[in-house]
């Protein structure tokens, strides 16, 4: 019998900023658009509901503008059934933005996204001292790397002392500590930032991504104290290694995709809100494949996460023998 689980996402807010193109630019060129529109965004705050709308209760902390973007994002999450007691607004700074330039092409879809951080980067550690008591009412800690990283150290420090597993994001790519490595239960970087950080190469083959590279690189991973290496492929699926060995999901082809932003974000608040409810990983892997599949069929970051009935709906739809689509109605309660 699956729970609800109760999970804390740490996290950021951002304001996305979203253009269509059939051709990105190059260097001093101009293009002309086919689409603008913005939605709320934010690694974290995707993550967040994503969680919330596959029935997980969240907990989110983190810092916006006191703007209309604020408002906005704010507005976004608590309307998926976020807590929000723990995000402060910065009289100062405006919330954080994202450009994200999506190229439509008949060979796909791709986007470029540039961030600026804004309210994001004023949180400090001192604004999350409370998680050195508080932190022990979660199941699970979600982090990501659009935060300071000295915040994102200390919330991992404080879960891990506390005993509560650590899901570490490391996205966007960036230097990542010994420290903060040894904290981390999981690590799910895609596979650009899983090479980068550890300085392995992940090479093609025929069937996706050599077994024996994401071998090594997990290996790498593991002498450093991740317990559990969280790869996502794109086209060709997530790979998840650890303890007890590999699992290898393809991923869950969709008719169209229109959009990749906030796939990854999809994908691990499904798995984490999977395994925290009590899913096996196999399980917890396919309802992060299915729902990450809907997420990509539509346009937007949040607006595009799927909730747990419309995940339900295509893992029946596809026949998903991995978990059974009632099973999980426990966290509908």
């Amino acid at each position: 019998m699956l729970k609800r689980p109760h999970i804390l996402v740490v996290g950021s807010f951002m304001m996305d900023l979203i253009a269509t193109t059939e051709r990105a630019p190059g260097p001093g060129e101009t293009v002309a658009g086919t689409g603008f529109r913005t939605a709320p965004g934010g690694k974290g705050a995707n993550q967040a509901v994503q969680c919330a709308r596959l029935g997980a209760h969240v907990t989110m902390a983190g810092r916006v503008g006191d703007d209309a973007f604020g408002r906005e994002a704010l507005q976004s999450v608590r309307t998926a059934g976020v807590d929000l007691s723990r995000v402060t607004a910065d009289p100062s700074a405006p919330t954080g933005v994202a450009h994200i330039l999506v190229e439509d092409t008949p060979q796909g879809v791709q986007n470029r996204i540039t961030i600026v951080p804004g309210a994001n980067f004023t949180l400090t550690p001192a604004d999350l001292a409370w998680m050195e008591d508080g932190v022990r009412a979660f199941d699970m800690v979600l982090l990501q790397f659009e935060l300071p990283m000295d915040v994102v150290e200390a919330a991992a420090g404080w879960a891990h002392a506390a005993g509560v597993p650590v899901m570490v994001n490391p996205a966007p790519a960036a230097p990542i500590s010994d420290r903060l490595l040894a904290c981390a239960d999981y690590l799910s970087p895609n596979e650009h930032e899983a090479a980068l950080l550890s300085g392995l190469p992940l090479r093609a083959g025929p069937a996706g991504v050599e077994a024996a590279d994401l071998e090594r690189v997990a290996a790498w991973f593991r002498a450093r104290g991740v317990k559990e290496l969280l790869v996502t492929l794109g086209e060709n699926g997530a790979a998840l290694a650890g303890t007890q060995g590999m699992l290898r999901v393809p991923c869950v082809p969709m008719e169209r995709v229109a959009d990749p932003t906030a796939a990854g974000d999809s994908f691990v608040g499904a798995f984490c809100t999977g395994l925290c409810a009590g899913l096996e990983r196999e399980a917890a892997l396919a309802l992060a494949s299915h729902t990450a599949a809907l997420t990509v069929s539509r346009m937007g970051a949040q607006p595009s996460l799927p909730t747990l009935g419309e995940v339900q709906t295509l893992l029946r739809e596809r026949g998903c023998r991995s978990v059974d689509p009632a099973a999980l109605d426990p966290l509908a309660e």
